[in-house]
């Protein structure tokens, strides 16, 4: 039996895999898990909702199954973070629960909770209001120094609503708190969904993906000849 020492190419090629994984699992970590050191403490606000729902912690997020590959993560606690301000928050889209109560300083934008259709619990500090306003909520209080918003109410049943904002031909469909979007009825599309049948996908991107095809072969035709002639 023989041995010798392993080729020095086997071992680079070994290093590069494992740097691919390594790489590879840390593109998947959600960046927001990581924005505030330390872990999600059992006690918390969060906490106690991610023991309840079995969830998994992840540095300051409760991750539950995963969708499309990728963790689907049901609550965030950035409480006590030293947060100056907030305004993407879009990696925990789908949370639950949010927790950014304990940040002295920090400035909420109007927007950052555009698209949360899910949340049912956040958490501010006592001095920022409600997203969307107490309308928005079944039930808002301050208390222990905290502002309590808790379910999020479906902005497509307020009266009046629908009618006074969404077209003719169209639903309406909550978007976030204080947040709705207008999308059209099945079997209409174009402006203010006032066409009706079926969308026609492979004319539109047909013609599209022929006409780019034409003008690229034109355009490679044209620049070979200035090239031929240079």
């Amino acid at each position: 039996m023989k041995t010798g020492h392993v080729p020095l190419t086997h071992l680079l090629l070994v290093f590069i895999l494992f740097l691919l994984i390594y790489r590879s699992s840390q593109q998947n970590e959600p960046q927001i898990c990581k924005q505030c050191s330390g872990t999600l403490q059992n006690d918390s606000f969060v906490g106690q909702f991610c023991f309840s729902y079995a969830g998994r912690i992840e540095g300051r997020c409760c991750l539950g199954n995963e969708t499309r590959g990728r963790q689907r993560i049901t609550g965030v606690d950035l409480s006590n973070c030293n947060l100056t301000h907030v305004d993407n928050l879009q990696d925990a889209s789908a949370a639950l629960i949010i927790d950014l109560s304990s940040n002295a300083n920090v400035n909420v934008s109007d927007s950052a909770f555009e698209g949360f259709r899910n949340l049912s619990y956040l958490i501010l500090p006592a001095d920022i209001a409600c997203p969307g306003g107490n309308s928005s909520w079944d039930r808002v209080e301050i208390r222990e120094g905290k502002h309590f918003c808790e379910g999020q109410r479906n902005m497509c049943n307020q009266p009046g609503k629908m009618s006074a904002d969404c077209p003719e031909y169209s639903r309406c469909d909550p978007y976030g708190p204080g947040f709705f979007e207008c999308n059209c009825a099945d079997n209409y599309h174009g402006y203010k969904c006032l066409r009706e049948g079926k969308f026609p996908v492979f004319q539109v991107f047909g013609s599209l993906g022929a006409s780019t095809f034409v003008l690229s072969l034109l355009l490679w035709f044209t620049q070979r000849r200035k090239a031929k002639s240079l």
